[in-house]
């Protein structure tokens, strides 16, 4: 694929930290080409004076207005849209660039990071976020999984599960799926400070989360009905996750830790075998003997996961990057999938490894 045929990308939502992520793999993708970049908020200004690391590969790029972005998504026959816009807003805007398409009669696949586009009915949402959707008859146009844990979207745009909810379906997912455990689970995990977005608060600035640990809404996080809902839609399985979220001190990154009770004793062996036999076709999920680190896939799209059992009990450790394969990374590694492109394509570099 040339230059000239590559598919014009849309990032919704300008100045996060995901966004800048998903500016960094789209600018190294062989065949996704940066087309505009929306920040209603900052229409105009240099992309590099936010990400002043992105300045060598996006020096002239300036963010657009909406009016911009529609009037762009009208020129283009085919297109791919990726939002990292915040929960509650992203649900409209989506449906505003649709409906731009739409009578545009243009072409465009969508895939959003919020957890706007999670769950299948706006009752479903309500329940978590106590508002309704912002575009409930977009709900049936999206399909909300890990693309380790579905072979196709039947759907023609995805909303992506969130961090913590990728590193936990991710551990979780083959204990339903192939009946090793009850279905009820106990969860431990510990974020990065990026995960609470660029604005910092108490608990994300620097001199407060430095070398401290703390749990935060632990038994009501609200990835947990994600997490259920996303699990029974590709196992069948209707599981309890209680899930205890830390905040860690340090950047990026997810560790998390899945406890089950065995349906019937099994060897670590064992349960290592078929945790590889599962992710065999998974180029991102590596299952490995020795615990997996969170330096290990840190700025990677790439997660490692092992197990550890007593016999009775089975614990499943996962980490992944928070930034790429919790976000931004999975996002590109779902519109690979949905443009028909190598699900591999611009996501291939390793961790940098001393982060």
């Amino acid at each position: 694929m040339t230059m000239a045929q590559r598919i014009p990308t849309i990032v919704l939502g300008g100045t996060g930290y995901v966004s800048g992520e998903l500016l960094r793999l789209i600018a190294g993708h062989p065949h996704l080409e940066l087309a505009g970049i929306l920040s209603d908020s900052q229409p105009g200004e240099s992309v590099a004076k936010y990400f002043g690391h992105l300045a060598p590969v996006y020096p002239d790029t300036r963010f657009s207005s909406l009016a911009g972005i529609e009037a762009l998504i009208r020129t283009l026959p085919r297109s791919a849209i990726i939002s990292a816009a915040p929960h509650g807003a992203s649900a409209a805007l989506i449906d505003r660039v649709l409906t731009v398409a739409e009578e545009a009669g243009v072409t465009t696949h969508v895939v959003d990071i919020s957890a706007d586009y999670r769950f299948a009915s706006n009752e479903a949402y309500k329940a978590v976020y106590k508002h309704d959707h912002g575009a409930p008859h977009r709900l049936s146009q999206f399909t909300c999984a890990l693309p380790e844990h579905l072979a196709k979207s039947p759907t023609p745009h995805v909303g992506n599960p969130g961090c913590f909810a990728s590193a936990i379906l991710l551990a979780s997912v083959p204990l339903l799926k192939l009946g090793l455990t009850t279905p009820t689970l106990f969860v431990s995990g510990v974020t990065g400070s990026t995960g609470s977005g660029r604005k910092p608060t108490d608990g994300t600035h620097h001199p407060q989360r430095h070398s401290d640990l703390y749990a935060y809404n632990p038994l009501a996080h609200r990835h947990a009905p994600e997490v259920a809902a996303v699990a029974k839609s590709v196992t069948g399985v209707e599981a309890h996750f209680a899930f205890v979220p830390h905040s860690g001190p340090f950047a990026r990154g997810i560790h998390v830790t899945v406890q089950g009770v065995l349906n019937k004793s099994a060897s670590r062996e064992e349960l290592l075998a078929q945790l590889k036999d599962f992710y065999a076709n998974s180029p991102f999920v590596s299952v490995t003997d020795a615990p997996p680190r969170v330096k290990d896939v840190a700025g990677s799209n790439y997660s490692r996961l092992s197990v550890a059992t007593d016999g009775k009990v089975v614990a499943v450790m996962s980490v992944l990057d928070n930034l790429n394969k919790g976000a931004a990374g999975g996002a590109v590694q779902w519109m690979n999938r949905l443009l028909g492109l190598p699900e591999t394509a611009g996501l291939t570099a390793p961790a940098a490894g001393w982060t």
